[in-house]
């Protein structure tokens, strides 16, 4: 588990704001009988396996983040992919050296993954984890690039929802401690598979599919933040 005490107190604020920002959301949904999960498929028809919600994904154009919900994993009901594209990450970053797959030539910019949120059936957050390349058909940046890129997701729209879109934005914020570990882990995971299948192309490998992974829970992480807030304040 992280750490967060010697997180400086800009850092805690941000993640303390953003917890209340994720608890907000909870109760504006609460009122109307509803959940993330069930507002992300509202009016999206039969629930399908594999198939993305809403249909076409939700893309900002203005910071050009992105996410979609879909569901193939027994252990949940479904869980959320978040990325950000080429032209909303910082400059200078570019995709490390890598096999070149098919989705790649479909195109016309870059992507990364940056976390998945999976989702019990009452709709709420149970863990964190990241994937392999061919699961989220992104581009693969290097672990620190990435974490630069974290900053910059945001889904400031009021389509499909507006409090989805608020809760998405602010969960990165809430766990980005644990997202930064996640995708260090992911990197050292790969490598050590590389090593060990040096014939196969680690990022194509069917049988490398989850990287990392951590259970979460939103209460405990705003617990734990108010808590080291109020050491580093003291």
């Amino acid at each position: 588990m992280v750490k967060l005490k010697d997180f400086p107190v800009g850092e805690l604020e941000t993640m303390a704001a953003a917890g209340e920002r994720v608890l907000e959301c909870y109760r504006v949904l609460a009122k109307s009988d509803t959940n993330v999960v069930a507002e992300v498929l509202r009016g999206q028809g039969t629930f399908y396996e594999y198939d993305h919600y809403p249909t076409g994904d939700v893309h900002d154009p203005e910071t050009h983040s992105q996410y979609y919900y879909h569901s193939h994993r027994d252990d949940e009901h479904g869980h959320f992919h978040t990325f950000l594209r080429q032209k909303g990450m910082p400059k200078g970053l570019t995709p490390i050296e890598q096999s070149e797959a098919t989705f790649m030539k479909e195109r016309d910019d870059t992507l990364s993954h940056l976390i998945a949120i999976s989702m019990n059936r009452a709709g709420y957050p149970i863990c964190l984890f990241t994937t392999n390349r061919w699961v989220a058909a992104d581009n693969w940046y290097g672990a620190e690039d990435v974490i630069a890129m974290l900053d910059r997701f945001m889904m400031d729209m009021a389509q499909p929802s507006w409090p989805v879109n608020i809760w998405i934005t602010n969960m990165v914020r809430l766990f980005r401690p644990e997202i930064e570990e996640l995708v260090r882990e992911r990197d050292k995971v790969v490598a050590d598979w590389r090593k060990r299948y040096q014939d196969r192309d680690v990022f194509e490998d069917r049988e490398l599919e989850l990287t990392s992974i951590l259970d979460i829970s939103v209460e405990k992480q705003i617990e734990r933040v108010n808590k080291a807030l109020m050491v580093s304040r003291s």
